[in-house]
Formats: structure tokens, C-alpha cells, sequence
């Protein structure tokens, strides 16, 4: 059963972000088909994320509340729903404020599905059936890797319609492996039961403290959740307009979909084997790294002055994403109580959030104001700032979390 349980659950980890490629990553050529432009396409992504933020926590409250068959049920209904929603793009030829509603509606609804897909993991695994959620995560990248390549060749063939079909059939796999987990799992619903229940007497135990008491304890720790907003800027700004950055360069849609399959293979051995080498390196040393080579990737991007070279850059992605990634949710673990750790996760969700907003609403002004150049140079400063941040804080957080502890 636990193979079993692992590889279905991989399968919702592969849909899911194949879904997410086709709606996200493909966003911008999708959007640039019907007319419109830069500034309103990062109107349209920034609203969505905003929807995002507002939609996660109802939503991961109503899973809170629930057992596990309800969790799949609840995930079908949002996935039927974006059946319908990402269904009713072929009727649209050109900008309206119909489709702007839709596409900000159906962007929100897919982001936040994210944090349920996780939580079906946690309440399905259990001591006897556990479910290695790395590895379906890293399932995940291969799957968005290989859909990004194909469907950028699609599209590049056959036009924009390629992107809802795509997405539909993507939401049928969806189903069918979220009810295929459902049904190789009752054995393992009733230990989840008994464990939650553990888990829930273990969460009672756990003193509470506000959010001021947290920012007094974790000053530190605050001051570098500032730096991994300034740091993903400009990841959000790749994922957002790389056929912006393309096309400046003479690229076009087939080759964008290769790129983005290229950085998401690049994610798969830092994903993979942090463990193995979280042994032997730091989760601060790590994140040094890893900032170093975020800054590196945008900058050679904003020297490129072909696709080759820009192929070249994104090589940095191979240490940069994974390693920071995996370093800052190890990190929290590491230097905060259980009480504190929540929160210590959610700021870090949250300023990768906000630096998705702020790189659509910004990005799509700069682009069209000064085109590509004048975002990926704005990008790399803010990744600069960003690393410098890391490098004068992050040693500080675990020497301040430990004087804590003592007191």
C-alpha cells in the first residue's frame, strides 16, 4: 500500500503543477494573443495573487476542519470548477473585462489550491503508510517540466487555444489520481485518524503567542523574510514575463516552454537530495549560496543578449531555487519553538507572495514604459539587495534563537 499510496499521491503532485504551468507559466502568451498589454496583463497577475492570499486561509481553515474523504471532495470541486473556468477561455477573441474577471478568478482558485494539495500528504501519511512527500514533489517539477516543453511547442504550432485544452485534460488526471489516492487509502484513513488525534493534543500543549510577541522574539529572522521578498522579485518576474525577455532577444513561445523546462529539471537534484546534503552543509551557508545565485542567474539574463545566453544563466537555477527553498523552511524548524514555527512559515509564504505582486503590477508598467532591459536590471539590483540582507542577517537569526531559548 505505501508504494502504492506514494505513487498516486506523486500523480496529484505531477497534475497539479502541470495545471499550474499551463495557467501561469503560459499566462503572458496566452493574455499577449487576445490583445493585452503588458501593464494589464500585470494588473491581471498581481489581482490574482491577491485573490490568492485571500481565498488560502478560508480554504485551509475549511481543510483544518476536515477528514480525509471531505479534503478530496472539497479538491474535486475546485478542480470541476476550473474545469469550467479554463473551458469557457476558447469563447473569448479578444480583451474584455469578462475575461479579465475569469482569468484573475481561475489564476486565484489555482494558487490556492497549492496548500490543500499539500495537506492531503500530511493527512493521508501515516507511521505505517508514509507518504515521502519529497519525492512527489520532485514528481511535480518533472511533470511541469515536461508539460512547459510540450506545450510550448503547441502552442508555438497551433495558437493559444493549445493552453485551455492543455489545462483541461490536466484537471481530468487531476481527479482521477486525487480519487485514486482516496480509494488505495482507507486502511491508512483510520491510523491518520488516530495520529491527527496525537498530533491534536500535541498542538493544544503548544503555547500560543501573538504576532507582536513573535516579530519581538524574531527580529532577525523578520529582517530576512524582507530579503526573500527582494530576492524573488525577480523569480516572479521570469515566471511571469520570460516571453517578454524572450522576445527581446528574438525568442519565441516553443523556446520559452523549453526554458522553463530546463530550470524545472535544474530544480530536481537540490530538491531531491537536500537531505542528504543538508548533512553536510548549513541551512545559513545554503542560503548565502543560493542568494549569490539568484543574483548571478537574473543579471547574466539581463546581459543576454541571446537565448543561448540566457540558457547559460538560468544554469544558476540548479543551486539557487531548491537550495533556498528547502534552507528557509528547514531553517524555521532549526532555530523556532513549535509555537513560533507557523507563523515562522507563513511570513516566509507570505513574502514570496508579495514579491509576486509587486513583480506583476511593477513589471508590466516597466515593460511597457522601458521594455525587458529596464525590468531585468531593476531585478538584479533588488536581487543584490537581497543577498546583502542574507549575508549581514542570517547568521544572526540562530544566535538570537538560541539566546531566546536561554532566557
Amino acid at each position: 500500500m505505501k508504494k502504492s499510496l506514494n505513487i498516486s499521491y506523486s500523480a496529484v503532485q505531477g497534475s497539479y503543477w502541470m495545471y499550474f504551468g499551463a495557467i501561469m507559466s503560459f499566462a503572458s502568451v496566452f493574455l499577449l494573443s487576445k490583445d493585452y498589454t503588458n501593464s494589464e496583463i500585470g494588473v491581471i497577475l498581481a489581482l490574482s495573487s491577491i485573490g490568492a492570499v485571500i481565498l488560502q486561509p478560508i480554504l485551509a481553515d475549511m481543510v483544518d476542519k476536515m477528514e480525509q474523504k471531505p479534503l478530496i471532495l472539497l479538491t474535486n470541486i475546485v478542480a470541476i470548477g476550473l474545469i469550467f473556468g479554463t473551458a469557457s477561455l476558447y469563447l473569448f477573441k479578444m480583451k474584455s473585462l469578462t475575461l479579465t474577471i475569469v482569468f484573475i478568478t481561475l489564476a486565484a482558485f489555482m494558487s490556492s489550491l497549492q496548500p490543500i494539495v499539500t495537506s492531503i500528504a500530511f493527512h493521508y501519511s501515516t507511521a505505517r503508510n508514509p507518504i515521502n512527500f519529497g519525492m512527489s514533489r520532485s514528481f511535480g517539477s518533472v511533470s511541469y517540466a515536461a508539460m512547459t516543453s510540450i506545450l510550448g511547442a503547441m502552442v508555438y504550432k497551433y495558437g493559444t487555444n493549445a493552453i485551455p485544452t492543455a489545462g483541461i485534460i490536466i484537471l481530468f488526471l487531476l481527479i482521477v489520481s486525487l480519487l485514486t489516492t482516496a480509494s488505495i487509502s482507507k486502511k491508512a484513513v483510520i491510523e491518520a485518524d488516530i495520529d491527527n488525534i496525537d498530533l491534536n493534543k500535541m498542538q493544544k500543549s503548544q503555547q500560543k503567542i501573538s504576532l507582536s510577541e513573535f516579530i519581538r522574539r524574531n527580529k532577525n529572522f523578520v529582517i530576512f523574510s524582507f530579503a526573500v521578498m527582494l530576492i524573488f522579485f525577480q523569480n516572479s518576474v521570469l515566471n511571469s514575463y520570460l516571453i517578454q525577455i524572450l522576445e527581446n532577444v528574438g525568442g519565441n513561445s516553443n523556446q520559452m516552454g523549453q526554458l522553463f523546462s530546463f530550470m524545472a529539471v535544474l530544480e530536481l537534484p537540490g530538491l531531491f537530495f537536500f537531505t542528504q546534503i543538508r548533512k553536510k552543509l548549513s541551512c545559513q551557508f545554503m542560503l548565502k549560496l543560493s542568494s549569490v545565485a539568484f543574483a548571478f542567474k537574473i543579471f547574466l539574463t539581463y546581459l543576454a543578449g541571446s537565448v543561448s545566453f540566457i540558457y547559460i544563466a538560468f544554469l544558476f537555477q540548479l543551486i539557487s531555487f531548491p537550495l533556498f527553498l528547502s534552507s528557509s523552511v528547514h531553517l524555521v524548524d532549526e532555530v523556532m519553538d513549535k509555537n513560533e514555527a507557523v507563523k515562522g512559515q507563513s511570513l516566509i509564504t507570505s513574502m514570496m507572495t508579495l514579491s509576486t505582486v509587486f513583480a506583476s503590477f511593477i513589471g508590466g508598467f516597466v515593460l511597457d514604459l522601458s521594455g525587458a532591459s529596464s525590468l531585468l536590471l531593476i531585478s538584479s539590483i533588488l536581487a543584490v539587495i537581497g543577498a546583502i540582507i542574507v549575508f549581514v542577517i542570517i547568521d544572526k537569526i540562530k544566535v538570537s534563537a538560541k539566546s531566546i531559548y536561554k532566557s
